[in-house]
């Protein structure tokens, strides 16, 4: 049987359907394995909390050893400060409209607090909502690796650099996000050369207009086991703590090191080769696709071929696997980080599923 329908088999009685499962054993394992990942490279770890956005995860990457958190937008920095976070980078590039401007100024008046620029308009509205003291907040210039999304070209860098400097904002460094990594088995080294080249091009444009580039952060959890530039000081997984489908498929995990799965229960089995679920695209979201599926019970071939809101179509592979109407079944996510955002709390147990903790998701619902 495999480890993670064990887990769930012993406490299927004590949870209701469809529910977030954390084996903590295995995410604490994964925890320490980056951290000492990257202790041995002398490079500082950043979790990116996006993917829990739950204190208590975020509290055991400290005390592993992580020098501060990622955070995604303004509310989830302001959860994790509030709960006595205080080194946060906002890895996106702000725009500073509505409340964010005041929000921003406050949180730099209370943690050392990091956001990611990678325009000149963004970086006049963001000293312009710092009113009278710019110094207080630390910008790293966001540069395109070839992921194509967010990010200036790497050479325009300390253009930047500068703009922020003379508007008495802190440039403190560069980072990047190789998210081309995540297409394939072959792209993630590929990407991650990629993100090495662009940092060293960034680094070397912030030295030409005297700016010392004390952050070099890089990511992401497909690529990191390869990053190998000296130029690189930290870096910002995220997904590692739990893992995915999509993770083992790329070899950025092995299946032993999933450690979240959502509980599902057989409804209905009506039509051949298939049973229906009650998850659907608000318990899993709608990451897959119709080629690889919406996420896989642990153990087994099975896939979901479809979701609905409610309902999860689970194809049926031509063999013995043909789970019954109640039965509770370990569904791996392909993408594991909007699944988190869909649930108040994670059920938190081992891989003997006797222990069961019940976690809030405390920045659920933070998404400005």
């Amino acid at each position: 049987m495999n480890r993670l329908q064990r887990a769930l088999d012993a406490l299927v009685e004590r949870v209701d359907t469809p529910a977030p499962i954390v084996l903590v054993d295995v995410m604490q394992g994964n925890i320490d394995r980056m951290q000492s990942f990257a202790d041995q490279r002398g490079l500082d770890v950043r979790p990116h909390v996006k993917t829990h956005k739950c204190v208590e995860i975020g509290r055991r990457q400290l005390k592993a050893g992580a020098v501060g958190i990622t955070a995604g937008n303004v509310g989830e920095a302001e959860v994790f400060a509030a709960a006595g976070f205080d080194d946060i980078f906002l890895a996106y590039p702000i725009w500073p409209a509505g409340t964010k401007g005041t929000r921003i100024r406050r949180l730099a008046e209370s943690i050392r607090l990091r956001v990611g620029v990678d325009n000149v308009a963004a970086i006049e509205a963001i000293a312009d909502a710092m009113g009278g003291e710019p110094d207080r907040l630390q910008v790293v210039i966001e540069v395109d690796c070839g992921a194509r999304r967010s990010g200036a070209p790497p050479e325009i860098a300390g253009d930047l650099a500068l703009a922020a400097r003379k508007r008495g904002l802190v440039p403190v460094g560069v980072f990047t996000y190789p998210g081309h990594g995540s297409s394939g088995r072959d792209a993630r080294l590929r990407a991650a050369r990629d993100q090495d080249a662009a940092l060293v091009t960034a680094v070397r444009s912030l030295a030409r207009v005297g700016v010392t580039a004390e952050v070099v952060s890089a990511g992401s959890t497909p690529t990191v086991e390869f990053t190998t530039s000296s130029v690189i000081t930290e870096i910002r997984p995220g997904e590692y703590v739990f893992c995915d489908l999509n993770n083992s498929r790329l070899g950025a995990c092995t299946d032993d090191q999933i450690a979240l799965f959502v509980a599902a229960t057989v409804v209905s089995e009506w039509v051949p080769d298939q049973v229906i679920l009650d998850v659907g695209t608000k318990a899993l979201s709608r990451e897959g696709s119709v080629e690889r599926g919406y996420g896989g019970v642990a153990g087994t071939k099975a896939v979901l071929a479809k979701l609905n809101e409610y309902h999860g179509f689970l194809a049926l592979p031509a063999d013995d696997f043909r789970p019954s109407v109640g039965t509770v079944v370990p569904v791996v996510p392909n993408h594991v980080c909007p699944v988190v955002l869909n649930f108040e709390e994670l059920i938190v147990t081992d891989s003997t599923g006797t222990s069961l903790e019940r976690w809030p998701v405390d920045a659920r619902g933070f998404l400005s």
